[in-house]
This record gives C-alpha cells, sequence and structure tokens, in this order.
C-alpha cells in the first residue's frame, strides 16, 4: 500500500470540490480510496490523500496529477508526494 499526500490552497472550497470530484487528470482512477481534510483554521486550505495498491500505482497517479497541469491554476501548494506507511499506533 502507498499514498500520495498533496496540499492546496483552494481559495473557494465549494467552487473547487466538484473540479476534484470530477478527477479530469485521472490522478485518482486506479486509486483504493481518499480522503480530504481541511483547515479548520483556513477551509479553504486542503489536504488530500490517495490510497493506491502498489508504490508504482501512487507514482503513476501522481505523474498524471502533475502531468496535467491542473496544480498550476494554484500559487499555494505542495505538490504531491509519494509516502508508504512507516507506523500506526491507535488509542
Amino acid at each position: 500500500m502507498a499514498f500520495f499526500i498533496t496540499r492546496i490552497n483552494v481559495a473557494n472550497y465549494d467552487a473547487w470540490k466538484p473540479n476534484f470530484d470530477a478527477d479530469g487528470p485521472g490522478a485518482r482512477r486506479d486509486a483504493k480510496a481518499h480522503r480530504l481534510f481541511r483547515n479548520v483554521d483556513d477551509p479553504n486550505e486542503v489536504f488530500i490523500l490517495v490510497e493506491f495498491a502498489s508504490v508504482n500505482e501512487a507514482i503513476a497517479g501522481r505523474e498524471r496529477l502533475l502531468n496535467s497541469g491542473v496544480l498550476d491554476r494554484f500559487d499555494d501548494k505542495s505538490p504531491p508526494t509519494v509516502v508508504e506507511e512507516a507506523e500506526t499506533v491507535e488509542y
């Protein structure tokens, strides 16, 4: 299992969300799941976690997103980073 994580400030979450749901770049087409997080102090700052079955699939999803140019619309962003889970601790 692998993920990519990215952060963007979307300026208007409600206007941005339908475009995210459409997944024009196909970044999530092979994904197992995704989660959206919003900053409680700035609800237009969005953190996106996308889960894939393998590192190769996560890399391919990240590349589709980057190559689409869709992130170029956002000045305030962190590019997608492919990660693997290091540890889970439940309390």
